[in-house]
Protein backbone atom coordinates (compact mmCIF):
# COMPACT_ATOMS: atom_id res chain seq x y z
CA UNK A 1 0.00 0.00 0.00
CA UNK A 2 1.26 3.09 -0.78
CA UNK A 3 2.11 6.35 1.76
CA UNK A 4 -0.90 8.35 0.46
CA UNK A 5 -3.01 5.34 1.83
CA UNK A 6 -1.67 4.75 5.40
CA UNK A 7 -2.17 8.82 6.01
CA UNK A 8 -5.19 8.91 4.90
CA UNK A 9 -6.47 5.80 7.17
CA UNK A 10 -4.78 7.16 10.26
CA UNK A 11 -6.46 10.19 9.50
CA UNK A 12 -9.61 8.48 9.69
CA UNK A 13 -8.89 6.57 12.62
CA UNK A 14 -7.67 9.73 14.50
CA UNK A 15 -11.01 11.34 13.68
CA UNK A 16 -13.18 8.62 14.96
CA UNK A 17 -11.29 8.44 18.07
CA UNK A 18 -11.87 12.25 18.73
CA UNK A 19 -15.53 11.48 18.02
CA UNK A 20 -15.62 8.82 20.74
CA UNK A 21 -14.10 10.52 23.12
CA UNK A 22 -16.77 13.72 22.53
CA UNK A 23 -19.97 11.82 22.49
CA UNK A 24 -18.09 9.52 25.62
CA UNK A 25 -17.66 12.59 27.63
CA UNK A 26 -20.13 15.04 26.08
CA UNK A 27 -23.59 16.57 27.43
CA UNK A 28 -26.25 15.57 24.94
CA UNK A 29 -28.95 16.98 27.18
CA UNK A 30 -28.34 20.20 28.08
CA UNK A 31 -29.66 23.48 26.43
CA UNK A 32 -27.37 25.46 24.52
CA UNK A 33 -26.11 28.35 26.47
CA UNK A 34 -25.91 31.62 24.82
CA UNK A 35 -22.47 33.06 24.55
CA UNK A 36 -21.33 35.22 27.11
CA UNK A 37 -20.44 38.65 26.08
CA UNK A 38 -17.31 40.07 25.82
CA UNK A 39 -17.58 42.24 28.64
CA UNK A 40 -19.43 39.58 30.93
CA UNK A 41 -16.55 37.84 32.97
CA UNK A 42 -16.26 33.97 32.13
CA UNK A 43 -18.60 31.52 34.37
CA UNK A 44 -17.08 28.32 36.20
CA UNK A 45 -18.08 25.35 34.62
CA UNK A 46 -20.34 22.73 36.43
CA UNK A 47 -20.45 19.29 36.70
CA UNK A 48 -23.57 17.89 35.22
CA UNK A 49 -24.64 14.14 36.32
CA UNK A 50 -24.57 11.50 33.68
CA UNK A 51 -27.21 8.17 33.19
CA UNK A 52 -25.03 5.08 33.57
CA UNK A 53 -27.86 3.55 31.62
CA UNK A 54 -27.56 6.05 29.14
CA UNK A 55 -23.84 6.03 28.95
CA UNK A 56 -23.52 2.37 28.43
CA UNK A 57 -26.31 3.17 25.37
CA UNK A 58 -24.27 5.62 24.27
CA UNK A 59 -21.08 3.72 24.61
CA UNK A 60 -22.78 0.56 22.88
CA UNK A 61 -24.17 2.40 19.96
CA UNK A 62 -20.39 4.30 20.04
CA UNK A 63 -18.72 0.69 19.85
CA UNK A 64 -21.21 -0.57 17.27
CA UNK A 65 -21.07 2.71 15.12
CA UNK A 66 -16.95 1.98 15.02
CA UNK A 67 -17.35 -1.54 15.08
CA UNK A 68 -19.90 -0.30 11.57
CA UNK A 69 -17.10 2.19 11.25
CA UNK A 70 -13.85 0.19 11.52
CA UNK A 71 -16.15 -1.97 9.04
CA UNK A 72 -17.10 0.80 6.68
CA UNK A 73 -13.63 1.50 6.95
CA UNK A 74 -12.30 -2.02 6.33
CA UNK A 75 -14.71 -2.17 3.38
CA UNK A 76 -13.75 1.05 2.40
CA UNK A 77 -9.84 0.46 2.79
CA UNK A 78 -10.54 -2.97 0.91
CA UNK A 79 -12.68 -0.92 -1.49
CA UNK A 80 -9.45 1.67 -1.76
CA UNK A 81 -6.98 -1.37 -1.94
CA UNK A 82 -9.24 -2.95 -4.81
CA UNK A 83 -8.86 -0.26 -6.26
CA UNK A 84 -5.57 0.60 -5.52
CA UNK A 85 -5.20 -3.12 -6.97
CA UNK A 86 -7.09 -2.50 -10.00
CA UNK A 87 -5.08 0.97 -10.31
CA UNK A 88 -1.89 -0.73 -9.68
CA UNK A 89 -2.75 -3.37 -12.06
CA UNK A 90 -4.15 -1.27 -14.59
CA UNK A 91 -0.82 1.21 -13.94
CA UNK A 92 1.02 -1.83 -14.46
CA UNK A 93 -1.11 -2.62 -17.45
CA UNK A 94 -0.26 1.40 -18.23
CA UNK A 95 3.12 0.66 -17.64
CA UNK A 96 3.37 -2.33 -19.65
CA UNK A 97 0.92 -0.46 -21.91
CA UNK A 98 3.54 2.24 -22.16
CA UNK A 99 6.33 0.14 -22.32
CA UNK A 100 5.15 -1.66 -24.85
CA UNK A 101 4.77 1.27 -26.67
CA UNK A 102 8.15 2.92 -25.91
CA UNK A 103 9.52 -0.37 -26.85
CA UNK A 104 7.38 -0.10 -30.14
CA UNK A 105 8.58 3.78 -30.47
CA UNK A 106 12.14 2.21 -29.71
CA UNK A 107 11.44 -0.69 -32.54
CA UNK A 108 9.60 2.30 -34.41
CA UNK A 109 12.97 4.52 -33.36
CA UNK A 110 15.52 2.07 -34.41
CA UNK A 111 13.20 1.46 -37.10
CA UNK A 112 13.36 4.18 -38.49
CA UNK A 113 17.07 4.65 -38.26
CA UNK A 114 17.78 1.69 -39.82
CA UNK A 115 15.07 3.14 -42.47
CA UNK A 116 17.10 6.38 -42.22
CA UNK A 117 20.09 4.91 -42.30
CA UNK A 118 19.47 2.56 -44.81
CA UNK A 119 17.86 5.42 -46.92
CA UNK A 120 20.93 7.06 -45.99
CA UNK A 121 22.49 4.06 -47.76
CA UNK A 122 20.19 3.91 -50.42
CA UNK A 123 20.46 7.36 -50.86
CA UNK A 124 24.56 7.29 -50.98
CA UNK A 125 24.65 4.22 -52.68
CA UNK A 126 22.38 6.14 -54.94
CA UNK A 127 24.16 9.36 -55.17
CA UNK A 128 27.07 7.21 -55.57
CA UNK A 129 25.15 5.05 -58.71
CA UNK A 130 24.11 8.53 -60.33
CA UNK A 131 28.00 9.72 -60.20
CA UNK A 132 28.99 6.58 -61.62
CA UNK A 133 26.12 7.33 -64.22
CA UNK A 134 26.67 10.40 -64.87
CA UNK A 135 30.65 9.53 -65.20
CA UNK A 136 29.75 6.89 -67.39
CA UNK A 137 27.29 9.40 -69.38
CA UNK A 138 30.18 11.30 -69.70
CA UNK A 139 32.62 8.69 -70.72
CA UNK A 140 29.98 7.96 -72.91
CA UNK A 141 29.71 11.17 -74.63
CA UNK A 142 33.07 11.60 -74.45
CA UNK A 143 33.49 8.22 -76.17
CA UNK A 144 30.83 9.11 -78.39
CA UNK A 145 32.72 12.70 -79.38
CA UNK A 146 35.30 10.82 -79.48
CA UNK A 147 34.50 8.15 -81.68
CA UNK A 148 32.38 10.84 -84.26
CA UNK A 149 35.38 12.95 -84.30
CA UNK A 150 37.93 9.78 -85.18
CA UNK A 151 34.79 8.95 -87.74
CA UNK A 152 35.03 12.62 -89.01
CA UNK A 153 38.70 12.37 -89.42
CA UNK A 154 38.39 8.99 -91.10
CA UNK A 155 35.64 10.04 -93.06
CA UNK A 156 37.46 13.26 -93.87
CA UNK A 157 40.97 10.72 -94.47
CA UNK A 158 39.23 8.58 -96.65
CA UNK A 159 37.57 11.21 -98.46
CA UNK A 160 40.88 12.79 -98.83
CA UNK A 161 42.65 9.35 -99.74
CA UNK A 162 39.57 8.69 -102.19
CA UNK A 163 39.91 12.23 -103.72
CA UNK A 164 43.38 11.49 -103.98
CA UNK A 165 42.90 8.11 -105.40
CA UNK A 166 40.75 9.74 -107.70
CA UNK A 167 43.21 11.99 -108.56
CA UNK A 168 45.94 9.54 -109.03
CA UNK A 169 43.72 7.64 -111.35
CA UNK A 170 42.60 10.67 -113.36
CA UNK A 171 46.45 11.53 -113.69
CA UNK A 172 47.28 7.68 -114.30
CA UNK A 173 44.09 7.96 -117.03
CA UNK A 174 45.57 11.43 -118.47
CA UNK A 175 49.08 9.65 -118.21
CA UNK A 176 48.07 7.01 -120.04
CA UNK A 177 45.86 9.15 -122.27
CA UNK A 178 48.64 11.17 -123.46
CA UNK A 179 50.95 7.84 -123.40
CA UNK A 180 48.14 6.81 -125.82
CA UNK A 181 47.71 9.37 -127.72
CA UNK A 182 51.85 10.08 -128.03
CA UNK A 183 51.85 6.30 -129.18
CA UNK A 184 49.11 6.57 -131.64
CA UNK A 185 50.45 10.13 -132.53
CA UNK A 186 54.23 8.34 -132.75
CA UNK A 187 52.56 5.49 -134.90
CA UNK A 188 50.84 7.96 -137.00
CA UNK A 189 54.10 10.11 -137.22
CA UNK A 190 56.28 6.61 -137.95
CA UNK A 191 53.40 5.72 -140.18
CA UNK A 192 53.50 9.08 -142.17
CA UNK A 193 57.45 8.68 -141.54
CA UNK A 194 57.25 5.46 -143.28
CA UNK A 195 54.71 6.36 -145.98
CA UNK A 196 57.09 9.89 -146.71
CA UNK A 197 60.05 7.60 -146.51
CA UNK A 198 58.30 5.08 -148.55
CA UNK A 199 56.97 8.20 -150.94
CA UNK A 200 60.37 9.75 -150.84
CA UNK A 201 62.11 6.34 -151.80
CA UNK A 202 59.46 6.06 -154.69
CA UNK A 203 60.10 9.42 -155.70
CA UNK A 204 63.42 8.84 -155.13
CA UNK A 205 63.67 5.50 -156.89
CA UNK A 206 61.61 6.98 -159.55
CA UNK A 207 63.79 9.92 -159.42
CA UNK A 208 66.69 7.87 -159.62
CA UNK A 209 64.64 5.67 -162.44
CA UNK A 210 64.20 8.81 -164.18
CA UNK A 211 68.09 10.00 -163.63
CA UNK A 212 69.64 6.57 -164.96
CA UNK A 213 67.54 6.83 -167.75
CA UNK A 214 68.39 10.48 -168.52
CA UNK A 215 72.07 9.96 -167.66
CA UNK A 216 71.63 6.25 -169.84
CA UNK A 217 70.54 8.42 -172.81
CA UNK A 218 73.20 11.19 -172.21
CA UNK A 219 75.92 8.33 -171.88
CA UNK A 220 74.41 6.83 -175.40
CA UNK A 221 74.59 10.40 -176.68
CA UNK A 222 78.17 10.88 -175.54
CA UNK A 223 78.78 7.34 -176.93
CA UNK A 224 77.49 8.53 -180.24
CA UNK A 225 80.20 11.54 -180.43
CA UNK A 226 83.08 9.45 -179.07
CA UNK A 227 82.15 7.39 -182.00
CA UNK A 228 81.23 10.00 -184.62
CA UNK A 229 85.04 11.60 -184.03
CA UNK A 230 86.99 8.04 -183.64
CA UNK A 231 88.88 7.11 -186.20
CA UNK A 232 89.06 3.15 -186.31
CA UNK A 233 91.21 0.43 -187.91
CA UNK A 234 89.63 -2.80 -187.82
CA UNK A 235 92.75 -4.86 -188.27
CA UNK A 236 94.29 -2.97 -185.23
CA UNK A 237 91.03 -2.34 -183.10
CA UNK A 238 88.20 -4.80 -184.17
CA UNK A 239 86.82 -7.19 -181.20
CA UNK A 240 88.83 -4.36 -178.62
CA UNK A 241 87.87 -2.14 -176.03
CA UNK A 242 88.99 0.84 -173.49
CA UNK A 243 87.34 1.65 -170.05
CA UNK A 244 87.63 5.13 -169.71
CA UNK A 245 86.54 8.04 -167.27
CA UNK A 246 85.86 11.17 -168.71
CA UNK A 247 85.17 15.15 -166.38
CA UNK A 248 82.60 17.37 -167.97
CA UNK A 249 81.85 21.19 -166.85
CA UNK A 250 77.92 21.90 -166.69
CA UNK A 251 78.68 23.02 -170.44
CA UNK A 252 79.34 19.61 -171.44
CA UNK A 253 82.99 20.68 -172.02
CA UNK A 254 85.91 18.36 -171.78
CA UNK A 255 87.88 18.79 -168.64
CA UNK A 256 89.67 15.77 -168.13
CA UNK A 257 90.00 11.97 -169.30
CA UNK A 258 91.40 9.31 -167.72
CA UNK A 259 91.93 6.07 -169.64
CA UNK A 260 91.49 2.75 -167.37
CA UNK A 261 91.45 -0.85 -168.66
CA UNK A 262 91.50 -1.80 -171.97
CA UNK A 263 93.44 -2.08 -175.97
CA UNK A 264 96.45 0.98 -176.00
CA UNK A 265 95.63 1.80 -179.79
CA UNK A 266 91.66 1.99 -179.16
CA UNK A 267 92.18 3.97 -175.93
CA UNK A 268 94.39 6.78 -177.93
CA UNK A 269 91.67 6.81 -180.52
CA UNK A 270 88.85 6.92 -178.22
CA UNK A 271 90.88 9.83 -176.04
CA UNK A 272 91.12 11.61 -179.06
CA UNK A 273 87.89 11.62 -180.26
CA UNK A 274 86.86 13.22 -177.05
CA UNK A 275 88.88 16.41 -177.24
CA UNK A 276 87.99 16.22 -181.22
CA UNK A 277 84.14 16.44 -179.95
CA UNK A 278 85.43 19.29 -177.06
CA UNK A 279 81.97 19.58 -175.84
CA UNK A 280 79.82 16.35 -174.99
CA UNK A 281 75.63 16.37 -174.92
CA UNK A 282 74.69 16.84 -170.74
CA UNK A 283 71.67 16.83 -169.29
CA UNK A 284 70.34 20.76 -168.17
CA UNK A 285 69.18 18.94 -164.39
CA UNK A 286 71.65 19.53 -161.91
CA UNK A 287 71.28 16.58 -160.44
CA UNK A 288 71.33 14.30 -163.71
CA UNK A 289 74.51 16.27 -164.38
CA UNK A 290 75.88 15.70 -160.96
CA UNK A 291 75.99 12.29 -161.40
CA UNK A 292 77.36 12.36 -164.91
CA UNK A 293 79.79 15.26 -164.04
CA UNK A 294 82.59 12.66 -164.28
CA UNK A 295 81.20 9.56 -166.52
CA UNK A 296 82.80 6.21 -166.81
CA UNK A 297 82.14 4.28 -169.97
CA UNK A 298 83.42 1.76 -172.35
CA UNK A 299 84.18 2.55 -175.96
CA UNK A 300 84.17 -0.40 -178.39
CA UNK A 301 84.61 0.64 -182.04
CA UNK A 302 82.18 0.00 -184.43
CA UNK A 303 82.94 -0.56 -188.09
Amino acid sequence: MSQKYVVAVSLSLFLHLALALVLLFGDFNSTPKPTPKASQQMQPIQAVAIDKSKLTAQVNKLKKKQTDAKAAERKRINDLEKRAAAAKKKRANEETRIKNLEKQRKKKVKEKKAADAAAKKSKAKAAAADKIRKRKEAEKKTAEKAAANAKAKRLKEEAAAKKAKDLRKKKAAERKRKEQEAKERAAQERALEKQMAEEMASRQQARRQQMMTEIGRYTALITQSIQRHLLTDRSTMEGKSCKLTISLAPSGFVTNVVLGKGDRIVCEAAKNAIYKAGTLPVSKDPEVFKEMSSISLTVVPEF
